[in-house]
């Protein structure tokens, strides 16, 4: 089966089909503290990390002087944590028979780390035909009204009314679903591993 004959499905990573969050590894206060100043006060920082503004290096030095701790005992246990996030083998092996049905992308906001240490330590690349991250992008997944979306829909000749996405966020499900895509999305009710079953019923027939 070729590509263009397929549909395309992108999946979101964090929130979706992982849950582990960066420097988990530091004790409960530090990782409260932290949480509390970068994703909070600095989420601008989050922001544009995403977008490919600032280095995992320039962010741990800024979280090591808040937390008052050594840079290389910061960054060992980011760079730890980034390699060994933790995806359900259940979601893998759903992945896997995916791939003869549909093109995969893994679509997710995400930061250099993500490229550098989790997609590597992860084999991420044996389970998706694409892997886009928005660090190396420049943009998000909402920027410009999905444009990315449509980017990778084009470049597996797809039209987005065959493409399907699964993610956990509101405004990234608003947005596919605007530009005629299928928004699947995940909740506490709704597990990635059930909207995956679902596909692979519904495409196997």
């Amino acid at each position: 089966m070729s590509y263009a004959s397929r549909p395309t499905l992108f999946v979101d990573f964090h929130g979706t089909i992982c849950n582990d969050r960066y420097w988990r590894s530091l004790s409960s206060g530090q990782q409260q503290t932290l949480q509390s100043f970068l994703f909070q006060e600095h989420s601008h920082l989050v922001d544009e990390w995403m977008r490919g503004l600032h280095t995992a290096e320039a962010i741990n030095a800024i979280v090591a002087a808040e937390l008052n701790l050594s840079y290389d005992a910061v960054w060992t246990a980011f760079v730890a944590d980034c390699r060994s996030m933790y995806v359900p083998p259940a979601i893998l092996s759903r992945l896997r028979l995916l791939r003869s049905l549909a093109n995969i992308v893994l679509m997710t906001g995400n930061m250099d780390s993500f490229t550098r240490f989790t997609a590597p330590a992860l084999g991420l690349d044996g389970y998706f035909d694409a892997i886009s991250n928005s660090f190396d992008e420049g943009r998000l997944k909402t920027d410009d009204d999905g444009s990315l979306f449509s980017q990778y829909a084009s470049r597996f000749g797809t039209p987005i009314e065959h493409c399907v996405v699964v993610d956990d966020a509101d405004d990234v499900c608003a947005v596919f679903a605007a530009l005629g895509g299928k928004a699947l999305q995940v909740t506490v009710e709704r597990s990635a591993e059930v909207i995956l079953d679902g596909l692979l019923l519904s495409w196997s027939h």
